[in-house]
């Protein structure tokens, strides 16, 4: 996606494990169709037969990626990882594209990784001192290089070694040449989960993976669990004791896909009541409810009934941008949301609207879209907003910007509205978003909300992240 036409966090990534099946590349295929909203960069699959291992990776959607069906007919084996990526460290150059696939004295190793282990920097120093070659500037080559440095027998002895030496969130697929393996790190805080289908077992971000594979949930890979996938079945081992759970709230607030279930809850549900906890917060004389499409769209939902204010289609969203489009003005400053979205002026003329949506970053695209709602003939718009001000950038696997770029950061409530030219703008609290989620199987990381990290962060990692920033915009 175009960053200059959404202002929105970038997800992290999807990952993908498929073991037992003949066409496990095809349906790991199907199940990064499925997570396609989890990164749009690039995307690959590693296949094995159990001797031979393949990659195929390029830049781009699935559809793209994997469009020449003659690359099944190369990606052959019974097992099989893949990765959608968003690079949240690393340039989007290709040679960082996923699964990586290294080859060492126990043979070759493919990973995915979903999320960003926070004492990379250090630990890559400390390698590159003693002799360690990188082939990437991803943090996931990191774990590499600690497997194959560890004295350990068994190799997923070798693994829980190198993962003790990690901190940060991730969830992990690792495939040898034989086996599988699914890791989550021990606070739990990105989703992945365990499916299976007669003989074949899955391991996938989010169950609407599953869903298109016609697999069952069985349950998530647990906080601190590394899970064995072979001809043996499953064996669980534990990488280090599981820590009170911080899982990502924002998976429910945005990235994740509303008919998936993360965390032991359903997304859409959670969504809903995120939506009617707004509308109890703020009430609100108006006419109709419309959403910020798609994101927001089940808490519009939740709002409307809540409130009893009708809900209704107000902005249609156009899903056929491509990555590459280019704005054919320069000093056309609104053209990226125009070309992004439109609005259904029947609906909105002479109408008091509230719009929903589910976060806010810069503020730079709702601004244009209150302006657009305006110009359609409303006569009153108020915002809402289905989560608190993001006021911290994340540091466990989303792309927000540095704090000086969000606008909550800098700006009061009151500065917020003025800029974004509403007639009132109410935030979610704190209190209503937690109310919003069970907390019977653990907490929930909010430190883009609050500042507060549950995970050590490096001091230099805010530098890295910007240096890795500047390169992403880089060509291949």
């Amino acid at each position: 996606m175009n960053k200059g036409i959404l202002d929105k966090p970038e997800s992290n990534c999807g990952i993908v494990g498929v073991y037992g099946d003949k066409q496990a590349a095809h349906l790991s295929y199907l199940a990064l169709y499925a997570l396609q909203h989890r990164g749009q960069e690039s995307s690959g699959i590693v296949c094995s037969d159990g001797n031979d291992v393949r990659r195929h990776m390029a830049q781009g959607l699935v559809s793209d990626v994997y469009a020449d069906p003659k690359i099944f007919n190369y990606l052959q084996g019974h097992i099989a990882i893949g990765h959608n990526r968003y690079s949240t460290t690393g340039s989007t150059h290709l040679i960082n594209a996923q699964p990586l696939l290294l080859t060492g004295k126990d043979g070759p190793l493919a990973i995915s990784h979903n999320g960003n282990f926070t004492n990379s920097g250090k630990l890559r120093q400390q390698l590159e001192a003693t002799g360690s070659i990188f082939q990437t500037s991803t943090d996931t080559e990191v774990v590499a290089h600690l497997i194959a440095r560890s004295k350990e027998k068994e190799f997923s002895a070798k693994i829980i070694d190198a993962l003790r030496q990690i901190q940060g969130a991730f969830s992990l697929v690792m495939m040898t040449r034989d086996r599988i393996y699914a890791i989550r790190d021990p606070y739990g805080v990105r989703p992945l989960c365990i499916g299976k289908k007669g003989h074949t077992w899955f391991i996938v971000s989010e169950t609407c993976a599953l869903d298109i594979l016609r697999a069952e949930y069985v349950r998530d890979v647990e906080p601190g669990e590394l899970v064995e996938v072979s001809e043996n079945g499953i064996r669980s081992l534990e990488i280090d004791k599981s820590q009170k759970r911080h899982a990502c709230i924002f998976e429910f607030i945005y990235f994740s896909r509303p008919d998936s279930k993360i965390f032991n809850e359903n997304v859409d549900k959670v969504r809903r009541k995120l939506g009617k906890n707004l509308a109890l917060e703020v009430p609100t004389d108006a006419d109709i409810v419309i959403s910020v499409p798609d994101s927001s769209n089940t808490a519009a939902v939740g709002f409307s009934r809540r409130s009893n204010i009708k809900f209704d289609l107000g902005l249609i969203r156009n899903h056929y941008i491509g990555r590459t489009f280019i704005h054919p003005k320069q000093n056309m400053r609104d053209f990226g949301v125009r070309i992004k979205f439109n609005t259904v002026k029947g609906i909105l003329k002479g109408r008091r609207v509230v719009v929903v949506e589910d976060s806010i970053v810069r503020g730079t695209t709702l601004k244009q879209l209150v302006k657009l709602i305006r110009q359609a003939g409303a006569t009153e718009v108020h915002v809402r907003v289905s989560s608190p001000p993001i006021i911290s950038p994340c540091y466990y696997g989303m792309d927000f910007p540095s704090k000086e770029e969000l606008i909550a950061h800098n700006k009061t409530v009151d500065e917020i509205a003025e800029f974004l030219g509403c007639d009132s703008l109410h935030y979610l609290s704190t209190e209503g978003l937690m109310n919003s989620v069970s907390q019977e199987q653990g907490g929930f990381c909010t430190a883009c909300f609050t500042g507060k990290y549950p995970i050590d962060i490096e001091n230099n990692i805010g530098k890295f992240q910007h240096e890795t920033a500047k390169t992403k915009n880089d060509s291949y």
